[in-house]
């Protein structure tokens, strides 16, 4: 198995700490808003790593945070889940609360396994104090008017390179360093703060040696992976915006309090683009991952079920930048639906006593795929070739043995629903009556929720049939539903 690593800026053999188990830390939501499709796709491609892994036989702890306090709005010095609770005139907490359920709902839609740990940085205020401490007492960060900050020159000039995960010169970051409220509190402009101190206005805060404040984001996200994976570990990843400043602090940090580089293989998922342009709620280029599971938008003509979503996702590299749109979308329901079907049809195919095809390379393609960097696109070519050898065999144009026909299907069932993590269900309902009225049972009790106004049921009902690609249809001759 390879590996693209972002510190290098190639591939490598993956070898993990520890034979036959691998740690690995993914920077998760700022729970102050619904999560948007780009942070979707991040999640989708580490929830096919993390099921590729195991599938592979590691044993893997897959750690994935949730950023509820401390993270800063850009061009100012409050904190989004506090803004966010002023706005709405309600408690952070609430907020963090809401949008917490929401990020779990949309990815159990999409058929995302839950990490193995889900750490909130509020619950780690005080591992972040003790880390704040030891940076300090190693005499890399100093205090400053009650807040804390590193030193990045200094640990630049004794420790490492300040800026070798994004490949960036410390004399470009000096020169390139905006002003922003508190940076007279700083010796060098681009010093990163591991601890604040809390203004009056400021919601969230905590006791500590420098007075009431909060942590730093960077800070969360090394004292939570390093709790539970140890000082060094395999993997990390998250967006590609967060290669710098966010990943390049949390080197700082780590090797800083714990003297190794934190991680060995550091990953990054691509952007999404919107018909071929950066989302952008100003401009009105942006869709929500429940606006596209509902139809409930202005960019495009139909739902798509959180199946074919999942599948479009696949469709490129998660290194790739990814395009979103209508014929995209559509193209992904017409593969995803032939995919599944071309595994159902295998299950009745016809057998002799000779293969017409080479059936141990086209799995060994499967895996060679994956284990080339997680290669989504190249691994669904492969499925697709062996589904048009599926439909020559049904046609009589090839033929199959018993053996290679059982070991065909397990590898297609293995890679599409364990390791693609698509939808089983629509393949085993068929055309089952007993579903049939099962389906029908439950459109009746959300027909009945929507007469009473009980809004909450009736979504619930929807979505989670959608979770199992089984879309619901509205329509004036009543509701129906179809498998996408």
């Amino acid at each position: 198995m390879k590996i693209y690593n972002s510190l290098t800026g190639q591939k490598e053999e993956f070898k993990p700490l520890v034979p036959g188990h691998v740690g690995m830390y993914v920077c998760g939501p700022t729970v102050y808003s619904n999560v948007h499709l780009g942070n979707v796709r991040t999640f989708i491609s580490f929830d096919v790593i993390y099921r590729y892994l195991k599938f592979s036989g590691y044993k893997v702890r897959y750690v994935r945070n949730i950023t509820d306090a401390g993270h800063l709005e850009e061009d100012s010095e409050e904190d989004k889940i506090s803004k966010k609770a002023r706005l709405e005139r309600l408690e952070p907490m609430e907020i963090v609360q809401q949008y917490t359920i929401d990020f779990h709902k949309v990815l159990e839609l999409v058929n995302n396994l839950p990490p193995d740990i889900e750490p909130t940085a509020t619950g780690h205020i005080i591992e972040q104090i003790e880390t704040t401490k030891t940076i300090l007492e190693k005499g890399y960060a100093y205090e400053s008017n009650g807040s804390v900050y590193f030193d990045v020159v200094k640990y630049n000039s004794e420790i490492d390179k300040y800026g070798k995960l994004s490949g960036r010169n410390i004399e470009e970051l000096i020169a390139n360093t905006r002003e922003l409220e508190g940076q007279d509190e700083k010796r060098n402009p681009q010093d990163f703060a591991l601890w604040k101190k809390a203004k009056p206005q400021h919601i969230m805060r905590w006791p500590s040696p420098w007075g009431e404040g909060f942590p730093g984001w960077h800070l969360e996200c090394t004292v939570m992976s390093t709790k539970y994976l140890g000082e060094q570990f395999d993997i990390h990843g998250g967006g590609m915006d967060l290669k710098f400043p966010h990943h390049e602090c949390e080197i700082a940090q780590g090797k800083t309090a714990n003297g190794v580089d934190p991680v060995r293989y550091w990953m990054h998922a691509n952007m999404l683009t919107l018909n071929g342009k950066k989302m952008s709620k100003s401009t009105g280029n942006h869709l929500l991952p429940r606006e596209i599971f509902s139809g409930k938008n202005q960019l495009l003509s139909k739902a798509y079920s959180p199946a074919v979503v999942r599948f479009f996702m696949m469709q490129a590299h998660y290194r790739n930048v990814l395009d979103l749109s209508e014929e995209a979308l559509q193209a992904a329901e017409k593969g995803y639906k032939r995919l599944v079907e071309g595994i159902k049809t295998l299950e009745n195919l016809p057998v002799t006593d000779k293969d017409s095809f080479d059936v141990k390379a086209l799995i060994n393609s499967f895996y060679e795929a994956m284990d080339d960097d997680f290669n989504t696109p190249v691994l669904i070519a492969g499925l697709f070739e062996a589904v048009r050898h599926i439909n020559l065999v049904r046609d009589g144009k090839e033929t199959i043995t018993s053996e290679s026909k059982e070991k065909l299907s397990k590898a297609m069932n293995d890679f599409a629903f364990e390791v693609l993590g698509l939808h089983k269900m629509q393949q085993e309902a068929g055309n089952n009556q007993a579903f049939d009225k099962a389906i029908q049972l439950l459109i009746e009790i959300r027909n009945q929720a929507r007469a009473e106004k009980n809004w909450a049921l009736a979504d619930k009902i929807r979505d989670e049939l959608a979770r199992f690609g089984i879309q619901l249809k509205d329509g004036k001759d009543g509701t129906t539903y179809s498998f996408s």
